[in-house]
C-alpha cells in the first residue's frame, strides 16, 4: 500500500516536471520574431538659396521612420556670406565658393561615419525663378558650378534645382504644422499622430516672391493652386499659390520705377512718400531695372537716381495700392491680380519679411488691426534724423525701407489676402518656432524622407513577451516540481525499506 501511493505521487510529480519543461522549450523556439535594435540616426542638409541670401540647414531624423516619414529635427544653421545664387550673374564662377565654409562647419557637426549617406539638396527659390527667365543658359552655369562644388565634400549630393511657386509655399506649410504639432507629436518615448488636430496656413514673404498656403473648408475650384502630399499615413489637399515680382525687394524696384516714371526726365528730384522726411540717397538706374518685374525706363540705364523721402503714409498707400492690381477677377473669389483664392481658413504663421519688419516695430505681440495701422502711420511719419538717433546700429538702408515694407505687408494682408478686424489676430508672425526656423527647408527634408527607405538594421532573435512570460512559468513549475519529487523519492524509500524494502 505504501509502495502504491507514495510511487503515484512521485510518478506524478516526476511527469509534471518533464511536461513543464517541454512546454517550456516549444515555447522558447516557438514565435521567434525578429527584434531590431536602434538605427543609427541619419542626416540631411539642404540649401535655401533666396533671392537675397543662401542659408544652410542640417537637419536629423531617426532612420527607422513613422508612418513612413522622419521625425526631422534642426540641428545646425548656417548663413551664407554673400548675394543669393541670383547676384553671381556676372561671375558664376564664385557661386560654387560661397557655400564651402558652411558645408565645412556641417561636416564638422555630422558623425564622419554618417558622410557618406548624408543626404544633401540646394534648392534655389524666385531670384533664381527671375533669372531663369531672363537667362535660362546662365542660370544653368550658376547651377553647374554650385553642383562641381558640391560634388568634392563626400556626402551624397542629390542636384540643386529651382522649386516651383507652390512647392515653396506648400512646403512652408508642412514646416509649420510640423513644428506646431498639428501632424504629429512625439516624445523620448512616444509618438501621437493628430490627422484631426487643427491645421494652420503659412504664409511666407521673401525678396522676389511671396507664398499663401492654407487648408480650406471647401473644394478648390481653381486646380493650378491645389497641392496634395502623404504625411505620417494621411492625405492633405491644400491651397496654395506664389506671387512672383510680389517679393519685398521686387516691390521696391517696382514703386521706385512708377515714382521714377512719374517725373520724366527730372532724376535729380524723385520724392518718395514712403522714405522717411528729409531723408536723400542716390540709387543706380541699372539697379532698378535690372529685373523682368518692372517696367523698362527709357534712357541712359547707367545714370544715377537721386530720391527724396516726404513721410506721407497716405501717399505711400496709394502708391503700393498702385502696384497691385484689386479689380481684375476672373474666378471669384480672388485676392487681387486675378488669382483665385479661397476665404482664409483658420489661424495662420507669417514668417520670413513678415516677421522681421513687424518685429522691427514692435507689432508681434497680438496687437489689434487698428493699432498696427496707427504704429505704421506713426513711424512713416517720422523725420529721417530722429529714426537714426533712435535706430543708431540699424542698417540705413533698411531703415529708411520699414515704412514701403510695412505698409506693404498691411496692404498685402488686407486687402490682397482678405484678412480683417476680426481675423487679423489669427496671424502669428514668427521667425522659428522651438528650435527650428520656418521656412520650406524642413518641409522639404519632411517630404523627401518618404522617399528614403528605411535601412534594416541589425537583428536579435526575439520573443513577445507573453510567450517569454509563459516559457519562465513553465521552467519555474518544472524546477519546483522536481524539487518537491526529490524528497519524497527519498522519504518514500526510506520508510518503504522499514516495512519490507522494494519489491
Amino acid at each position: 500500500m505504501c509502495r502504491n501511493r507514495k510511487g503515484l505521487a512521485v510518478g506524478c510529480l516526476i511527469i509534471v516536471s518533464l511536461v513543464s519543461a517541454f512546454i517550456a522549450l516549444v515555447l522558447s523556439i516557438v514565435d521567434v520574431r525578429n527584434v531590431y535594435q536602434p538605427s543609427p540616426d541619419k542626416y540631411g542638409i539642404v540649401f535655401d538659396a533666396g533671392s537675397s541670401h543662401t542659408s544652410l540647414y542640417v537637419y536629423r531624423w531617426p532612420a527607422d521612420k513613422e508612418n513612413d516619414t522622419g521625425i526631422v529635427s534642426q540641428v545646425h544653421a548656417c548663413h551664407v556670406n554673400g548675394p543669393g545664387l541670383s547676384g553671381y550673374a556676372d561671375r558664376p564662377d564664385q557661386a560654387g565658393a560661397s557655400l564651402k565654409p558652411c558645408m565645412d562647419e556641417a561636416l564638422a557637426i555630422i558623425p564622419k561615419s554618417q558622410h557618406a549617406e548624408t543626404t544633401t539638396l540646394l534648392g534655389a527659390t524666385a531670384g533664381m525663378r527671375l533669372l531663369n527667365l531672363q537667362n535660362e543658359t546662365l542660370t544653368q552655369t550658376i547651377f553647374a558650378e554650385v553642383s562641381k562644388t558640391l560634388r568634392t565634400f563626400p556626402v551624397r549630393f542629390q542636384g540643386a534645382r529651382i522649386l516651383t511657386g507652390n512647392e515653396e509655399g506648400s512646403l512652408g506649410w508642412i514646416t509649420v504644422n510640423y513644428l506646431l504639432g498639428t501632424f504629429v507629436t512625439h516624445s523620448l518615448m512616444n509618438i501621437w499622430i493628430h490627422p484631426g488636430s487643427q491645421i494652420l496656413g503659412a504664409m511666407d514673404l521673401g525678396g522676389a516672391s511671396t507664398q499663401m498656403t492654407f487648408l480650406p473648408s471647401g473644394a478648390i475650384e481653381d486646380k493650378s493652386t491645389e497641392m496634395s502630399f502623404r504625411l505620417y499615413g494621411y492625405n492633405y489637399t491644400i491651397y496654395t499659390h506664389s506671387y512672383l515680382c510680389y517679393g519685398q525687394d521686387q516691390v521696391f524696384k517696382r514703386i521706385l520705377t512708377q515714382l521714377i516714371q512719374n517725373k520724366g526726365n527730372d532724376l535729380e528730384n524723385v520724392t518718395h512718400p514712403c522714405y522717411p522726411k528729409g531723408y536723400t540717397g542716390s540709387v543706380s538706374l541699372s539697379s532698378v531695372v535690372d529685373s523682368p518685374c518692372v517696367t523698362q525706363i527709357p534712357g541712359d540705364p547707367v545714370r544715377n537716381v537721386t530720391v527724396r523721402g516726404t513721410g506721407d503714409p497716405d501717399s505711400c498707400l496709394t502708391a503700393v495700392r498702385h502696384i497691385m492690381n484689386f479689380t481684375a477677377c476672373n474666378k471669384s473669389p480672388c485676392s487681387f491680380d486675378g488669382v483665385y483664392q479661397p476665404p482664409v481658413q483658420g489661424e495662420f504663421y507669417a514668417f520670413s519679411a513678415f516677421y522681421y519688419t513687424l518685429s522691427f516695430l514692435n507689432l508681434t505681440s497680438g496687437q489689434s488691426l487698428e493699432a498696427t495701422n496707427r504704429s505704421v502711420r506713426a513711424f512713416c511719419s517720422e523725420e529721417w534724423s530722429k529714426l537714426i538717433g533712435a535706430f543708431p546700429s540699424e542698417s540705413q538702408t533698411r531703415l529708411s525701407q520699414y515704412c514701403s515694407s510695412a505698409t506693404y505687408i498691411l496692404t498685402l494682408l488686407t486687402d490682397g489676402y482678405r484678412f480683417t478686424d476680426r481675423t487679423w489676430n489669427n496671424i502669428h508672425f514668427a521667425k522659428q518656432i522651438g528650435d527650428a526656423e520656418v521656412g520650406w527647408t524642413l518641409g522639404y527634408m519632411l517630404n523627401l524622407t518618404n522617399m528614403i527607405p528605411s535601412e534594416a538594421a541589425g537583428q536579435l532573435k526575439g520573443q513577445r513577451y507573453s510567450f517569454w512570460v509563459a516559457s519562465l512559468f513553465f521552467i519555474a513549475l518544472s524546477v519546483a516540481a522536481g524539487l518537491v519529487a526529490a524528497p519524497l523519492h527519498c522519504f518514500r524509500r526510506n520508510t518503504c525499506a522499514g516495512q519490507g524494502g522494494w519489491s
